[in-house]
């Protein structure tokens, strides 16, 4: 599979966001059509999903991409209820922005230390 990294859609302009937090998946349209999905292969002994989406998502659409930058900790955010069993667990941020405004999206990864909690993030 060909991963990419966000940064790959500085420049885009989109035409469509999809946020499916059921099923923890976001689908990106460009005006030339391509598609990019941000999701995450779920294995047995791990969870990794959208915990929260901060801004207007409509604020991408019909601008080009000016920020898209990922950043990963391994600290809990201030304002979360951490849970009572914690083992591994990662927090993925991506910082998306238009002239339009600024959108965060928020994931959270957790597993037993043996799999991944990273997104993935690549063109259908």
């Amino acid at each position: 599979m060909n991963y990419l990294e966000i940064e790959y859609l500085i420049g885009k302009t989109l035409t469509k966001i999809d946020v499916d937090m059921e099923q923890d998946v976001i689908t990106f349209t460009c005006d030339n059509g391509d598609k990019y999905k941000m999701y995450h292969d779920q294995d047995c002994c791990e969870t990794v999903i959208i915990d929260d989406v901060n801004g207007d998502i409509n604020d991408l659409i019909g601008s080009p991409i000016l920020v898209a930058e990922e950043l990963v900790s391994d600290e809990n955010p201030s304002d979360v209820e951490i849970p009572e069993y914690q083992d591994s667990f990662t927090w993925t941020f991506y910082k998306l922005a238009t002239i339009k405004g600024y959108v965060d999206i928020r994931w959270y990864g957790d597993s037993n230390g043996y799999y991944s909690e990273r997104v993935d993030f690549k063109k259908l």
